[in-house]
This record gives C-alpha cells, structure tokens and sequence, in this order.
C-alpha cells in the first residue's frame, strides 16, 4: 500500500467515461433491511466500498466482538439492529477516530424505547454493548440537528418494535435528504410510514413481500468529476447510472455547478454527461447553505480555491463530528495553497488569496477522511503535481477512484 502519491493532469482537456458502483448511502439501508426481511429483499448494483462491506460482513458475521474500523454508518446502523435481535451480545468498537465520535444521542433514544447498551470505556463514545432485547416501541423525541444518521438508524429498524415508533424532529433538521431516503427506502419495501412536519411514524410490520432494489450510482463520488469540469479549460465526462428521479440529496450538485460554476448536466436514459458552458462567467463570490448536502462541501470548497473564488459556506455542523474534524482539516491543507479560510463551528469562508500561483509538490494530508483525498486530488490540474499522503483512504466510498481518473488521462505515480 502506497503511503502517497503524485498526481497531475494538463488542465487544457478533460474527456472520458466513468462508470461509478451504487450508491453507498442506499446500499447501506438496503443491508439492513435485507439482514431484518431477509429474502424478502434482493439488492442488486450493491456499492463496492469499505464502508458497505464491512457492514455486510458485520451483519453475518458470528463474532460478538465487531471492529467497524472508520465505518461510522456502520457503527450507527448496527447499534439500533442489534439492539433487537433477541439473546444476542454484541459489542461495537471501531478506529480511535469512531471512538472520538459522539453516539450518545441514538444509545439514549433506544435506551429510552427499552434497549439496554452499556459504553465500555467514554460515556457517549464506542466501544459499547448491546444485550439484544425485544423491543415495544412507543415514541421518542430527536434532536435532528446533531446527526441525520441516528433518525434514520431508527426508522430502519422500527417496523420491528411491536408499536412501531413515532419519532417527534426537534430543532433545525440537519442533511434532511438522507432521512427522506430512508423513509422513501422504507415506503418502497412495503413498510407503511408517514411523515407529517416533525413526526415521523413507523408502523409495526413483519411481512412485507418481496422486493428487488436496483441501487443507482453514487452522487456524492459523482460531485468531484463536477469539480474536475469546472476547473479544466475544457471537458467532457459521462458518467453512467445515474437518474434524474433520485433519492440521493448530493444530486443537488448538479443545481449548484450549474449556477456558479458553468457546468450543465445532460440526462439520457441512465447516463449524465457534464459539459462545459462557453463564455460562462464565473462569479467573484459564492454564498450556500449546504445543510441539506454537507457531504458537498470539500469538494465546493476546494473548487472555490482552484478557481479563485471567494465563498462563505454554512449549514456544515455535522462537518466536526466526520472522519475528522473537516472544517479544521480544511482549513490547514488549503493554507498550503494560498488559500485563507475562517472557521466557525458551521460555516467555511475563503476570504482571501496570498498566491497567484499553485506551487508544485505541496503535500495534502488526508486525516483517514476519504473526502479530503478525492477532494483535493482535482487541484492536479493546477500545478505541475501534488502529493496526496494514504490515498488508500478512498476505498471508503471509492475504491476505483485513482483508476478512474487514470482513464481520464491523470498521471498517479505510486510511492512509499
């Protein structure tokens, strides 16, 4: 495994096909439906990333001791799962990193529903141990500001609890998109929910009836070929699978590299080609609220600072409880490049620019955060190369990424 590599690209074209695997965040709450309804569901374009396999190995895995590594869905997901599967022990630990990341707020919900979970080392922190009980269900209130993930670790397994589960939304809802995914997952198994302003119900179901999910590609991945697109003179990707009717928040990139960046998307039956738009002019600031679609932030920013835009960025509080803390990681690496940031505890600003020009050989860390690798990979079309240390970190939502950008004609050498 490479500790790093160089990567460069001629920024004057950029053309080529990417066909990119499913998306991650769909995949990962079809597993844990397929673990509860079995054979009731079958999956197919499952996601190929770290992340979906090891919360597939985890789910059939007989140990009672399950190691997540950096998965924090995993760690989220499997909390409320084994939380009702009768007789069963399990205990959850993970990287130090999961182990810095906050679960207090789903452990208590479910403690509060009837679920017993102990922490065995920092209260509110992994590793903990989950007695797997039969749970009755009721209803619970959530501070939706902390973490989408806990709402829908919940949804995904409330159909079990003998009452269903209303779940009462308190405060700004955060990443709202990915609990709309969930719901519209649950809905499309069978499982009856309503959504009605800040309550969502659940209601008890067994059976279901079979259903076949075809899992579309991933936004989120796609969203760095967007980045790539406006910051080359010219360009034209096709990227494969993916829809105009999606469950994913991330195609918002589409809507917002239109606007500010120039960059149209083609639908065509179940590809997207992104194109260039001439004599675009580009702004000198950029203002977004990305509550909704905080995974798009690194890549906005980093876009913002290989073009030269200034930009003020809110919404982004879950960015602090990420792979690391991504606002401060931000911060740091594109300093290196000349680029001025402010951070408060939700929002990014670039302020200003003390460089003209992109030097070669500066050196991005990654801080085990595969969206700080494939983010800052695209500042290769700006400079002779750039060094990006453990790339082997994309194989978090990723794992083809370098060879796909290989096929687009980057040149990656590998070194220890």
């Amino acid at each position: 495994m490479s500790s790093y590599i160089k990567i460069y690209k001629n920024r004057r074209g950029l053309y080529g096909t990417i066909s990119i695997t499913g998306s991650k965040s769909i995949s990962n709450r079809l597993l844990i439906l397929k673990a509860i309804y079995k054979d009731d569901i079958h999956i197919e374009n499952l996601s190929n990333c770290e992340d979906t396999k090891i919360l597939k190995k985890s789910l059939i895995s007989s140990s009672n001791i399950l190691d997540i590594h950096h998965a924090g869905t995993a760690m989220r997901f499997l909390t409320s799962y084994f939380s009702i599967q009768e007789g069963k022990t399990v205990i959850l630990t993970g990287s130090d990193r999961m182990k810095e990341r906050p679960i207090f707020v789903l452990v208590e919900a479910l403690k509060k529903l009837g679920s017993e979970i102990h922490y065995l080392e920092k209260e509110g922190f992994p590793p903990i141990q989950i007695f797997g009980k039969k749970i009755l269900g009721g209803k619970i209130d959530m501070n939706a500001k902390i973490s989408s993930q806990y709402i829908s670790s919940l949804m995904l397994v409330a159909s079990q609890f003998k009452m269903g589960l209303k779940i009462y939304l308190k405060g700004n809802i955060t990443s709202i998109p990915y609990i709309k995914m969930t719901f519209n997952l649950l809905t499309l198994a069978g499982i009856k929910a309503d959504w009605k302003e800040k309550m969502i119900h659940i209601y008890p179901v067994k059976n279901q009836g079979k259903k076949c999910f075809s899992v579309e590609s991933d936004w989120s991945s796609a969203s760095y070929y967007y980045s790539m697109s406006a910051i080359a003179k010219k360009s034209h990707i096709i990227l494969r699978s993916y829809s105009n009717k999606s469950l994913q928040g991330d195609k918002k990139v589409c809507d917002i590299y239109n606007q500010y960046f120039g960059i149209s998307t083609v639908f065509d039956q179940n590809v997207i080609t992104l194109k260039k738009k001439l004599n675009f002019l580009l702004p000198r600031f950029i203002e977004l609220d990305l509550n909704k679609t905080p995974d798009l932030a690194q890549t906005i920013v980093v876009t913002c600072a290989a073009i030269g835009i200034k930009c003020s960025l809110k919404g982004l509080e879950t960015l602090k409880i990420k792979e690391t803390d991504r606002l401060q990681a931000l911060k740091e690496e594109l300093l290196k490049f000349g680029v001025i940031t402010k951070i408060t505890k939700s929002c990014l600003k670039i302020t200003d620019f003390y460089r003209k020009k992109i030097d070669s050989f500066i050196r991005i860390r990654t801080y085990q955060d595969h969206r700080m690798a494939m983010s800052f990979s695209t500042f290769g079309l700006c400079s002779d190369f750039i060094k990006i240390e453990n790339p082997n970190v994309v194989e978090k939502s990723y794992p083809n990424f370098w060879k796909d950008l290989e096929s687009l004609g980057f040149l990656i050498d590998y070194e220890e």
